[in-house]
């Protein structure tokens, strides 16, 4: 939806511009249907937006699994999310006023509007009676018949009528008395709900675009709207650390230097999970491997950890790192291990370095599902990539993003694999005792003996 700001007092206008072989005519009037069948709140007090056209400029609809119903969410979510992107104006009521009283009176009238941030015309003087005519904000006028009264001795009049909407001017100060949260407006969701293979799952306003199955080529208008671009809160800090690519590609290049391109530029396969893995290190010429560990569906698939999950659930969690961050040891690829913690309120994320290990903690309302996911598909095809987890549904999505994939249980076999390699490299290289004058000449290590028996002192 492309959204444009109107002349004060023009109120709200609906058009499409949209091409019938990207989204089909019955579609494109079912939108601008339920775009004019209601009234959308905005985005800073919930107050109805008004003096603005809305143009659908691009849309896409299946075949087989499109309802009318969809559109519906789909439209009303459009506008919250579009209004979030944008910079709101908040508007308040403004009276036309009239205002008679005693001539000598009138420069404090003049003054008391100015206050108000009111504005008035050429004062009209007849016998001694002044005719004060102009507009001001109707939430300051409410009370000021009563000061008319009073400082005029009651030879002052006042009349109001409604006049417009015009800008408020003490925007932050509505705002902040209103405490109205779009975000948490669950009636009004200013996010979008995805489908994926059979499967919903929510979208916050700000990664939409992240997400979205509309290519910005095939828009019939300029996409960028003419409203200026509002910089909403989101939730920021250290969990964001893995939200680009660029910063994701950071991690590689530390600790691998730059990827060398495949030979022929042949596309990855998809390796089928097998019981049987080679435990070897990877070759040198081979892509950067990445490890992303689901780590509570890790915990509650493995039989010790969830026993001590229900003891300590911390204990649980520092039991998973220290297993992990040995592997990594021996594996020598990016492990990143991802927790849930998109429950807590207002929770920004937080990204940390565990020993050898990058240990991720979700923001509020993106899950380890959803963040690995994203992390999948931005690299994906670029990289050895391989996700830990035994839950179907992200099997499946991340299957289709070109990665590996490994079950919890065989990640679990990979581990007492390598552990039992190790231990028997240990015990062939000498995991037998090695005494203190073994290495020593023989005559020293004589006289050293004797010394120990007490026979001999140095």
């Amino acid at each position: 939806l492309l959204m444009e700001p109107l002349p004060p007092g023009s109120g709200l206008e609906f058009a499409a511009a949209c091409s019938e072989d990207l989204l089909e005519g019955r579609w494109q009037r079912l939108v601008l249907t339920h775009l004019a069948e209601r009234e959308h709140p905005g985005v800073l007090t919930g107050s109805a937006i008004t003096d603005m056209k809305i143009t659908l400029i691009a849309g896409r609809a299946h075949q087989k699994h499109t309802e009318g119903g969809d559109f519906r969410q789909a439209t009303y979510r459009a506008v919250r999310q579009g209004l979030q992107k944008g910079k709101s104006i908040l508007l308040e009521p403004y009276y036309c006023f009239s205002l008679e009283l005693p001539t000598a009176l009138v420069g404090r009238a003049m003054a008391d509007i100015r206050k108000m941030n009111g504005v008035f015309e050429e004062p009209d003087t007849r016998e001694g009676v002044t005719l004060l005519t102009g507009s001001a904000p109707a939430a300051a006028m409410q009370d000021y018949p009563k000061e008319v009264m009073a400082y005029s001795g009651g030879m002052g009049r006042l009349f109001c009528t409604f006049k417009d909407y015009e800008p408020c001017q003490n925007t932050d100060e509505v705002v902040e008395a209103c405490g109205y949260d779009a975000e948490r407006d669950l009636e009004n969701p200013t996010g979008s709900v995805f489908c994926s293979h059979g499967s919903g799952f929510l979208v916050k306003w700000a990664q939409v675009e992240e997400y979205m199955h509309i290519d910005r080529k095939c828009w019939g208008r300029e996409s960028t709207p003419s409203v200026e671009t509002r910089a909403a809160p989101t939730a920021g800090g250290a969990g964001d650390f893995f939200a680009e690519e660029k910063e994701l590609e950071e991690i590689f290049l530390r600790t691998y230097g730059p990827a060398k391109k495949r030979a022929g530029g042949q596309p990855k396969r998809v390796e089928a999970p097998s019981a049987k893995r080679s435990y070897r290190p990877a070759r040198e010429e081979a892509l950067p491997e990445y490890l992303l560990v689901d780590g509570y569906n890790i915990i509650f698939a493995w039989e010790e950890l969830q026993e001590l999950a229900g003891v300590n659930i911390d204990g649980a969690r520092d039991k998973l790192m220290d297993i992990l961050s040995d592997y990594q040891g021996y594996k020598k690829c990016t492990l990143i291990l991802v927790f849930d913690a998109y429950k807590v309120a207002g929770n920004p994320g937080s990204v940390q370095k565990y020993h050898n290990i990058h240990v991720v903690y979700t923001k509020e309302a993106e899950t380890a599902d959803q963040y690995i996911e994203k992390v999948a598909h931005q690299i994906g095809r670029k990289y050895h990539v391989t996700v830990a987890t035994s839950d179907g549904t992200e099997q499946v999505i991340i299957r289709g993003q070109g990665c590996y994939l490994s079950s919890a249980g065989e990640l679990k076999e990979e581990i007492l694999a390598f552990q039992e390699e190790i231990r028997g490299k240990y015990l062939e290289k000498g995991g037998q005792k090695t005494f203190l004058f073994d290495r020593l000449p023989r005559e020293m290590a004589d006289s050293m003996e004797e010394v120990r028996l007490g026979k001999k002192k140095l």
